[in-house]
């Protein structure tokens, strides 16, 4: 660092403290050392050199991250970076391909290097991707009207189609035997699905991966159950909204009314010794949903 430099720091310490270097006895070494620590300069750690921005130019890589390292196997290499490429994103971007590798792996090909972690971040990933929609999509709508449609939005069935929307089941990688277990495939999908936005997201350790694509899938499906409130899961929106305002799960109480197969049952949810709602319907499982649909649009949404 110059003196000359040095000196413009001095003079701008004493603009702001009305005393120079020289007269506090700090030497030109110790103001250099100070100025280096809290000035800008990349690091290994800096994760966030730039401050977030939600629509960035996909192609851009990040400033500070090493340039992502190709795998041993150019055929799978080959196979992720097409995968990279149908979401929309360029095959150059800062893409951590082992990541992706290991969110597009099975339990079933190996017990310690699967998709089960990344799984585990990408949860969260789809949530706030999901949250962050909806507030910029429909900024009026009230947060029990949130709640009801993440929770459709982030449900497996949902991220399921989204794998299959992107081809995601020709890149994960299963054993033969579970290939052939149809009852676990939209389980499997959306598994992978979380996994591989966790991946994205690891890569840059910001969103620059993820919401470039993902949001209009995300915005379509919510238009979509906001046209068919029926197709919403009350029961699932009534526990995120009393988890959020009560960190509570509400309790549901179910008996059987009569013998015929019509409202065969009747539910009540409670919470707090409060009775929120009642439903009834042919199977407990009906029951406890209308009585959920009660509860949400007369407490959360009245």
């Amino acid at each position: 660092m110059s003196d000359s430099l040095l000196y413009q720091l001095s003079v701008i310490s004493y603009q702001y403290s009305g005393v120079s270097y020289q007269e506090s006895g700090v030497s030109i070494q110790e103001i250099g050392d100070c100025f280096y620590l809290f000035s800008p300069h990349p690091t290994p750690h800096t994760l966030h050199p730039t401050p977030y921005t939600l629509h960035p130019t996909p192609h851009t890589p990040h400033p500070l991250l090493p340039a992502p390292m190709s795998l041993s196997d150019p055929r799978r290499q080959k196979q992720l970076k097409t995968l990279v490429e149908k979401l929309g994103l360029s095959a150059d971007v800062p893409v951590r391909w082992d990541l992706l590798d290991l969110a597009l792996t099975h339990p079933s090909v190996s017990r310690d290097k699967n998709y089960e972690q990344l799984e585990f971040v990408g949860d969260s990933v789809v949530r706030l991707v999901a949250a962050e929609v909806l507030l910029e999509t429909y900024p009026e709508a009230l947060v029990g009207e949130f709640a009801a449609l993440r929770s459709m939005m982030v449900s497996d069935r949902t991220l399921a189609e989204f794998a299959d929307r992107y081809g995601f089941e020709r890149y994960l990688l299963v054993s033969s035997s579970t290939s052939i277990d149809r009852a676990g495939r939209i389980s499997r999908l959306a598994d992978a699905f979380e996994a591989v936005l966790g991946a994205l997201y690891l890569s840059t350790q910001t969103m620059i991966l993820v919401r470039s694509w993902l949001d209009e899938p995300l915005r379509e499906k919510a238009a979509e159950i906001r046209r068919d409130p029926a197709r919403q899961n009350y029961k699932d929106a009534l526990q995120e909204w009393t988890q959020a305002k009560y960190k509570k799960l509400p309790q549901y109480l179910v008996k059987e009314i009569n013998g015929l197969d019509q409202e065969r049952f009747c539910a009540e949810v409670w919470l707090n010794e409060q009775k929120l709602g009642v439903g009834t319907g042919r199977s407990k499982k009906a029951a406890e949903q209308a009585a959920a649909k009660s509860a949400f649009l007369e407490v959360v949404k009245g």
